[in-house]
């Protein structure tokens, strides 16, 4: 049975692992480029004179040397005024750096593992993980690996290379079913090859995984812990497509993953994605409970007509919230004479067809529509032409999605000084952090006429100082969703900046319905009914 301290533990595991899928990749890119040795040389030099010297694309860069900021190895310095960007390295650049050379193996081996769960592990990545449990074994050749030391921390970003897709692919396959999960087992009941199998298990057999009795395996409590945790590695790994291309986003074509509509995206694997998100979601959705539940408990004349989810996805959010509304409200009781209206809007017309059929097939009621987060106006006007339906009149909802509208320039600059230490970027080209909080101000600006009436329900994504990261390896998956969000033209803001701009726009955080996780200086998700 697993202590309290043993569970702390190995979570700090499970967030060097997301740590090191993000930072192997992109440190190893520089590493190569020779860029870490530049910043050795020069110790101090602006993100302008590294852009020029490597001729980079300055966006994707800045993006690259916060996620080293955040894991302690590098200083960045944000001049908001000028809009400059200054690093410097400090007492841990020179150790981490000449070891990031041994990340090779591990960002190798992601090549392959971008194919995971689509495709089954093949011969060609077999040998690749037999070479990088070897070396791993031995520790890669490194000495002085005592905790929070260069060294335990570079061992733990391969180990998290290496475990992070194998997790996810089995989690998703089916060996972290309860019937494995409780019985033992060998390699011949689970894989058609179960020699090369064989080598996966005894490896996590090394790690405490299993237990190895005459080839057949069984749980430890350290692996349960791992294995009912599986998707927390979900989302970071749906998004080797992009971190295996780090050196053309970086020093190359920044276009290289982008898709037309009508394609597969190619920077994730929104399958995998969605998967991973779920089981974190469901936190968050019980704090979303405890709102609809209070909104829709007041006089039935003081309640939203009804509820319109923004990127409503598969359906799943706007199913879960009519069932709550249903069971544990006052609305529920009388919905034959005050019928709820439900709207799923997305910009995403497969995911309109997804929402559609698992709506019909719950029988539930709904219009489900195409939507853009940045045109509210143009959402009203469907909704009162198609449907005589008011925005206005109805609870406005979305989930982690603010930060990913597709960016637009302020029309009006207001020459603020950002107090965000985010780094931003649209095509691989920067954007400022002044740009950024204007860009957000106009956006809310654009919504508030919808929903000052009944307000606007979030649950979203943000970043935190690289500093603080740095100071709690082991407590965030800051640098993960730095990474992936950075990389993808996606915009996390802190908290306290995402709620002054929101405050600029006229729409006020409601202090009684105000959440973040983790509730301390970490947070990186918050709940917010935001009202005029």
């Amino acid at each position: 049975m697993l202590t309290k301290s043993d569970k702390t533990k190995l979570r700090d595991t499970i967030f060097r692992h997301l740590d090191g899928i993000a930072t192997a990749t992109t440190a190893y890119t520089l590493h190569k480029k020779g860029l870490l040795n530049y910043l050795l040389n020069h110790k101090k030099v602006t993100l302008n004179e590294l852009t020029k010297a490597f001729n980079a694309n300055e966006g994707y860069l800045n993006v690259a040397l916060r996620i080293l900021c955040s894991q302690g190895w590098l200083v960045q310095h944000i001049n908001a005024k000028n809009n400059s960007i200054t690093f410097k390295t400090n007492a841990n650049s020179e150790l981490a750096f000449g070891l990031c050379h041994l990340y090779e193996e591990a960002v190798n081996l992601l090549k392959h593992a971008v194919t995971f769960p689509k495709q089954r592990i093949k011969s060609d990545a077999f040998m690749a993980l037999e070479r990088i449990f070897k070396k791993y074994e031995s520790n890669f050749g490194l000495s002085h690996i005592e905790k929070d030391t260069i060294q335990y921390q570079i061992l733990k970003h391969i180990e998290g290379a290496i475990v992070g897709p194998i997790a996810v692919l089995l989690g998703v396959n089916g060996l972290f079913h309860k019937y494995f999960m409780e019985a033992s087992f060998t390699a011949e009941e689970y894989h058609e090859n179960p020699e090369r199998f064989k080598k996966i298990l005894d490896f996590f057999s090394y790690l405490g995984w299993f237990k190895n009795k005459n080839n057949t395996y069984q749980f430890t409590d350290k692996g349960l812990f791992f294995a009912k945790r599986a998707s927390a590695y979900g989302v970071t790994v749906s998004y080797l497509p992009t971190f295996v291309q780090l050196n053309e986003l970086l020093f190359g074509n920044p276009l290289i993953l982008k898709s037309e509509a009508s394609e597969e995206e190619k920077h994730v694997n929104r399958e995998m994605n969605v998967w991973g998100s779920g089981g974190a979601h469901s936190t968050y959705f019980k704090v979303i409970d405890q709102v609809i539940i209070n909104l829709f408990n007041k006089p039935l004349d003081e309640q939203p007509k009804g509820i319109l989810d923004m990127g409503c996805g598969n359906g799943a959010f706007l199913q879960h919230i009519f069932d709550v509304i249903e069971y544990q409200t006052l609305r529920g009781k009388h919905l034959e004479e005050h019928p709820l209206l439900l709207v799923g809007a997305d910009f995403n017309q497969a995911a309109l067809k997804v929402t559609r059929a698992n709506l019909i097939k719950a029988n539930i009621w709904a219009k489900v529509i195409w939507g853009d987060i940045g045109r509210p106006d143009l959402l009203a006007k469907d909704l009162k032409e198609d449907y005589n339906i008011e925005l206005k009149d109805l609870l406005n909802v979305r989930t982690f999605l603010d930060h990913n509208r597709i960016y637009e320039a302020p029309k009006i600059v207001s020459h603020r000084e950002s107090a965000s230490t985010g780094a931003y970027a649209r095509f691989g080209k920067r954007l400022s952090n002044n740009n950024i909080e204007d860009s957000l101000l106009e956006h809310l600006k654009k919504w508030k006429p919808y929903v000052e009436k009944f307000g606007l329900l979030i649950i979203e994504l943000h970043t935190i100082n690289p500093e603080l990261t740095a100071k709690n390896i082991g407590k965030t998956a800051a640098t993960a969703y730095d990474a992936t969000h950075g990389y993808s033209d996606q915009y996390i803001l802190e908290i306290e900046v995402f709620n002054k701009v929101a405050k600029e726009a006229g729409l006020e955080p409601d202090k009684n319905y105000f959440s973040k996780f983790p509730n301390s200086e970490l947070a990186t998700v918050s709940v917010n009914l935001l009202k005029g």
